[in-house]
């Protein structure tokens, strides 16, 4: 049965993606995009599949600090492959990326899964921060034409923005109060929770999560932990700008434009479907409309620029992860040789 629930998941996902992109492209003149797919400048693209790579380095060295600050000092190599069989397997199935690497990293380098999940999570907390800065900035400097934009979006729909007010307020107060009903509920059985082994057991992970997570107070060079990850960034937004200059009809555009790209971009990329497939053109489409580019040319550049490093992701993903089999592998027949050696002569003749 969980099987069968965990397919249909998967399913409703990809249905979904494939409904995003299926919106992204109607009623668009589909010879005219690919067309213009055809006749962009690939050199451009090139030079951020370049930029990417070193991105992926970048992030692979910022979550070996982490991970060193635990305590396990796995090669950088081991941490890069599982790293990028992470990004591989997201491609296939949304959010599967985060366990597979670290379970792969357990294999090949020992470091247990809930270390390296909770050096994720800072990861990710670290990232959502950065995102929300570069969100700010976006807004700040580009807030009267996103408004005006939005408001056209909203008036469109309904009569008045007071009625969309009161439903988004009727949403918020059912979340606050199924909250607070699951929080009361949680602790009236807290005693019965701890009396049952499970708990144990979901106790000890979460220990080993949370030294993960904080290992960032223990990590000797913060301030190489902090280049990295402004380096990360900063290439994410190169990535978008430089591929303005792929296309005639983005070429004019500049680097405020390339930070709202960066920005709701990487929401469609956070999207919990396979690979952002769908919300991430579907975003970046609506992003670059704001600034007047066409839905023809704006889903041109999503599909190029996402198309470009998919390709790149199953590149490098399908090295690591060949790669990270094979040293598993030998890890695997060292541990079973240990015995053999460790056996004495009596044993033997037995």
């Amino acid at each position: 049965m969980k099987k069968l629930l965990n397919v249909l998941k998967y399913a409703l996902l990809l249905a979904f993606s494939a409904a995003m992109m299926w919106y992204a492209v109607r009623g668009l003149n589909l010879s005219r995009v690919g067309e213009s797919i055809l006749q962009a400048n690939y050199w451009w693209l090139g030079l951020t599949l370049v930029l990417s790579a070193l991105g992926y380095f970048s992030r692979a060295y910022r979550w070996k600090m982490q991970i060193d600050a635990t305590g396990y000092h796995p090669s950088y190599w081991e941490v890069y492959h599982a790293m990028m069989v992470g990004y591989l397997a997201n491609l296939v199935l949304p959010r599967l990326g985060e366990v597979l690497r670290c379970s792969v990293l357990r294999r090949t380098s020992g470091v247990p899964v809930q270390v390296g999940v909770g050096t994720m999570i800072t990861e990710r907390i670290i990232d959502v921060v950065v995102l929300g800065l570069i969100l700010g900035a976006t807004l700040l400097l580009a807030f009267n034409k996103f408004w005006s934009f939005a408001t056209g979006l909203v008036t469109d729909k309904y009569d008045t923005l007071g009625q969309s007010k009161q439903t988004l307020i009727a949403l918020a107060v059912i979340g606050l109060g199924l909250g607070l009903v699951s929080v009361y509920l949680l602790w009236r059985n807290l005693e019965r929770l701890r009396q049952h082994r499970v708990f144990g057991k979901v106790l000890s992970f979460v220990k080993g999560m949370l030294a993960g997570v904080f290992s960032i107070r223990r990590m000797p060079h913060k301030g190489i932990f902090l280049l990295h990850t402004v380096f990360t960034w900063v290439v994410y937004f190169l990535m978008g700008y430089l591929a303005f200059f792929a296309f005639p009809a983005t070429q004019h555009l500049g680097l405020v434009a390339a930070l709202a790209v960066l920005t709701f971009g990487t929401f469609g990329m956070a999207a919990p479907v396979q690979g952002g497939f769908g919300v991430y053109h579907v975003l970046v489409q609506s992003t670059l409309l704001v600034y007047g580019i066409s839905k023809e040319d704006g889903i041109v550049y999503a599909l190029v620029v996402h198309g470009s490093q998919t390709l790149l992701v199953v590149l490098m993903g399908g090295i690591s992860f060949a790669l990270s089999m094979v040293q598993s592998g030998r890890a695997g027949r060292q541990v079973s040789a240990k015995p053999l050696v460790a056996r004495s002569p009596a044993h033997v003749v037995e």
